[in-house]
């Protein structure tokens, strides 16, 4: 049960201390050329980067390592986890083993951040003072915000993809399914991969095949959107896919409750304020609501609503220019919309080096970031329609092929491929561009 208390917060990333990062001390002050804010996928991506550019010995992280449990999780693959193509032991390492040797790992939380003095404090007491500093904190997952969650989660036949805690209780509830409702919710908030919640969808509809159950399986998709998905060339495709599976979807639909001991989701009608659905389940899954990290949000950092507030083009932040951001914190018109963390943090990831490099010379940032987003749309156990577009919602392709068509190939990229990149690549700092399947192509082109 304590665990499932904790959902309210950020996915665990950290662990145990190595001896390649030295622990923060109580109430010390410490000064470093670059403070990195977060240990996700963009906060060791760039602090990998930092460490070529200025030395080790400059660049410090601040990343929790609370218990043994703490890990660095490859989020991506907890699609495949849910739905029983993967284990959730193949998608952690621990965050020693991933973060830069001899940068320094400040192994406490982010309380406060003071852009006028330079600093930032921890829950421990520790002020830390920097030069330049990047925000990668992610954002905060919400269960709480959901009557009923997360205590739910202690009963059978509910699950979510979205933290470790909870994924393998959506395979769980797949693999008992008997018959009746299958459900799967998006919430009334900013997500990040707006398609996973689709994606579990489409898997769990192909496993009921598989197994000879679909017959008796009324499968539900409800959505807070107005749309399948924001991008209609594959928003076409993917309601032709709906169609062809027999597949529910009731757009403008939020989750307000779930009674779990009587296996209900209540359902609010977005377009009807005060009107709602009660729907009996055997299955659910739930996408929690989800929001701007705590440490932000309301801090001189904060747009109006609670996000990072940077540049666009440059991921510089507007009103203080030795303060960078990247990732899931910032308020990038891309809206956390469905992006991989490999994704977004590869493609980010080369813009903010180029723009750091310019700022350390006191020159103008000179490339900008054009919104890519990649969400690979998982549609069976081999097949994957891989959208890629702009910050316009605009098409913007690696492959001269229709990535709007189920292919077999892009399942094996999302599936194989990509967790190796990941792993091997973009936490150490070697991997970023335009996107990550355009340079893989570029590679192989060679």
């Amino acid at each position: 049960m304590a665990a499932l208390r904790g959902l309210g917060r950020c996915p665990p990333r950290s662990v145990s201390v190595s001896s390649l990062h030295t622990s923060s001390s109580v109430s010390a002050k410490q000064h470093y050329k670059m403070l990195v804010l977060g240990g996700g996928s963009g906060g060791i991506a760039m602090s990998a980067r930092m460490k070529r550019m200025m030395g080790a010995e400059n660049v410090a992280v601040v990343e929790p390592s609370e218990a043994r449990s703490r890990m660095h999780y490859y989020q991506p693959i907890w699609t495949l986890v849910g739905a029983g193509a993967k284990t959730a032991a193949s998608s952690g390492r621990s965050t020693a083993s991933v973060m830069p040797s001899g940068v320094k790992w400040v192994k406490s939380k982010v309380e406060e951040i003071n852009p006028d003095t330079n600093t930032v404090r921890t829950d421990d007491g520790t002020e830390i003072s920097y030069e330049y500093l990047i925000v990668a904190l992610g954002l905060q997952l919400h269960y709480e915000r959901i009557k009923g969650l997360p205590d739910g989660f202690e009963h059978p036949k509910i699950g979510s993809n979205y933290s470790i805690q909870t994924v393998e209780k959506t395979w769980n509830a797949l693999q008992n399914f008997k018959g009746g409702n299958a459900v799967f919710s998006f919430p009334n908030t900013p997500v990040k991969c707006a398609g996973a919640p689709q994606k579990i969808m489409y898997l769990s509809d192909a496993y009921l095949r598989k197994t000879g159950k679909r017959s008796k399986a009324k499968i539900i998709y409800n959505t807070s959107l107005p749309v399948l998905f924001g991008v209609k060339k594959y928003a076409d495709s993917l309601w032709e896919i709906v169609k062809q599976r027999d597949l529910q979807v009731n757009l403008r639909q939020n989750l307000i409750e779930v009674r779990a001991d009587k296996q209900e989701a209540v359902f609010e009608n977005l377009d009807k304020p005060g009107e709602t659905t009660v729907i009996e389940y055997e299955m659910l899954h739930v996408t929690p609501p989800m929001g701007p990290s705590l440490a932000i949000k309301g801090g001189p950092l904060a747009d109006e609503v609670g996000w990072l507030d940077v540049d666009r083009d440059a991921l510089q932040h507007k009103r203080y220019p030795n303060v960078f951001g990247i990732g899931y914190c910032t308020n990038l018109p891309t809206g956390q919309p469905c992006t991989t963390c490999f994704s977004f943090s590869a493609a980010q990831s080369a813009i903010l080096n180029r723009t750091i490099s310019k700022t350390l010379k006191k020159e103008k940032p000179d490339k900008k970031y054009d919104g890519y987003t990649s969400c690979p749309l998982v549609t069976s156990y081999n097949t994957v329609i891989l959208a890629e577009f702009d910050y316009n919602l605009q098409p913007l392709e690696t492959f001269p092929i229709n990535q709007a068509k189920e292919r077999r190939l892009m399942y094996h990229m999302k599936a194989d491929l990509m967790p190796h990149l990941y792993w091997h690549g973009l936490l150490r700092g070697l991997w970023g561009g335009p996107g990550p399947y355009r340079k893989l192509l570029h590679l192989g082109m060679k």
